[in-house]
């Protein structure tokens, strides 16, 4: 069966194509700094925003027009399985992701839960055999059912951390199974909303347990790929334990697992988290610790989760200069954890947004290749700290000087002399390169 029999596979056809349904700049076989633009993006598509998301909101009903959604239940998920791998095949995407929740519905028990996901995944593998698209990461949902209403892996009730548990055994023998290049924790209500009800020592030790435990298994049964921390800040809980990627390492320091994690960072939850999406990926990629990314972009005018398609030039450019410094992604990927808008309801409209996302990526994959490749904010920034290269500041560099030396030397300085940071001309090259890719 069809579901996008209107649609075509979508090639890449230039800046000057009219069509909507074409790559404008994405061109996945374009080489880029030594590898195929394919290679160093390696794109995803979120199963849960794109084949499960009904447009619902907390002011309306789902409105979403989709072809599957004529079927229920076990049939509704083989639907959307089926319809998802034609999607992928079309778009031409190497990678997708999945909660367990999103690709089989949930039994009256954990054994029936565990039976229907059985089935789907014995399907799922079928297609996969035959198809370019692999996963690039699974994970297990335990913030969307009530169990999980004060946490999972934190929540005061041991029987809840022990369901918690099985999922995550059940999600690595899936991620084993089906070859996922990764596998990504996001605590989801792993948090509080008050001290006065919470022991905040005992939640985080048993994070703590609970993600050493994940690591142990994994070893267990052979599993390799790549675990990765999702931070969020606030929603849905007021002080989230994973808040952003400075707060996850300290955590997985404190327990010991920062050999075994790297992050998987969302440009929105970097923006609820006060920070820009480049601050996140620098910190993380400075600590040895980028892992993969959840492409997609907030609303400045609202400070909530929107998960809006990534179109904005400037911050994908800042996003792939420091992938790109960070020698590409590895394992990981640019997962579409975006959503089209409530008014974009129509099904064609699914692939308008991820040709947009896409492009947008592929024109801040050749903008950040050529600065780095012209060495502008390098050398710049080479040049602004240039008094640690020599003298004093190379002492203090090398721990040599302590206080006392560095007073002697303070007393004998004249006017102290400093040089202009020069935002505003950075940001105009910045733009100007941007332009002059869109122009070539």
């Amino acid at each position: 069966m069809s579901y996008f029999s209107n649609i075509s596979a979508i090639k890449y056809e230039g800046p000057k194509s009219t069509s909507d349904l074409a790559f404008k700049y994405y061109n996945p076989e374009e080489v880029v700094g030594g590898k195929t633009m394919e290679e160093t993006l390696r794109f995803g598509v979120a199963y849960w925003h794109t084949f499960t998301y009904d447009g619902g909101d907390p002011f309306g009903a789902g409105n979403m027009e989709r072809s599957w959604d004529r079927f229920s239940g076990m049939d509704l998920a083989k639907a959307r399985l089926e319809a998802s791998f034609e999607f992928y095949e079309k778009l031409n995407v190497p990678f997708f992701c999945f909660h367990d929740v999103d690709v089989a519905p949930e039994g009256q028990s954990l054994a029936e839960t565990n039976k229907n996901l059985d089935e789907i995944i014995n399907m799922m593998e079928k297609y996969m055999a035959t198809s370019k698209t692999k996963l690039l990461w699974n994970t297990a949902n335990m913030f969307s059912n009530p169990r999980f209403v004060h946490g999972a892996a934190t929540s005061p009730n041991a029987d809840v951390f022990a369901y918690s548990a099985a999922k995550v055994k059940k999600g690595l023998e899936v991620a084993k199974r089906l070859g996922a290049e990764n596998y990504v924790f996001w605590g989801g209500r792993e948090g509080y909303e008050t001290l006065l009800n919470t022991n905040m020592k005992l939640e985080q030790d048993n994070l703590g347990k609970f993600l050493n435990m994940a690591v142990d298994y994994a070893k267990e049964i052979g599993y390799e790929g790549q675990f990765l921390i999702e931070p969020k800040p606030k929603e849905p809980t007021k002080h989230q334990y994973d808040f952003d990627v400075a707060t996850g390492i300290g955590f997985l320091r404190t327990y010991g697992l920062e050999n075994k994690f790297k992050f998987n960072i969302e440009a929105n939850h970097a923006t609820l988290a006060g920070h820009t999406f480049e601050h996140e990926l620098h910190t993380a990629r400075i600590n040895g610790m980028l892992g993969s990314v959840d492409a997609n972009q907030g609303d400045t005018l609202l400070g909530w989760d929107t998960d809006e398609f990534p179109t904005d030039l400037y911050t994908n450019t800042l996003a792939m200069y420091e992938i790109l410094k960070n020698g590409g992604l590895g394992k990981g990927g640019l997962n579409f954890d975006a959503k089209v808008r409530r008014g974009s309801f129509e099904q064609d409209d699914l692939f308008y947004a991820h040709i947009a996302g896409m492009d947008s990526f592929a024109v801040g994959l050749k903008v950040a290749h050529k600065l780095l490749e012209d060495g502008v904010l390098e050398n710049f920034v080479d040049n602004r700290y240039s008094s640690y290269n020599e003298g004093i500041g190379k002492q203090i560099v090398d721990g040599t000087v302590g206080f006392k030396e560095l007073e002697e030397y303070a007393l004998g300085l004249g006017e102290v002399k400093n040089s202009s940071g020069r935002t505003e001309k950075l940001k105009m090259i910045i733009n100007q390169y941007i332009l002059n890719v869109i122009a070539e």
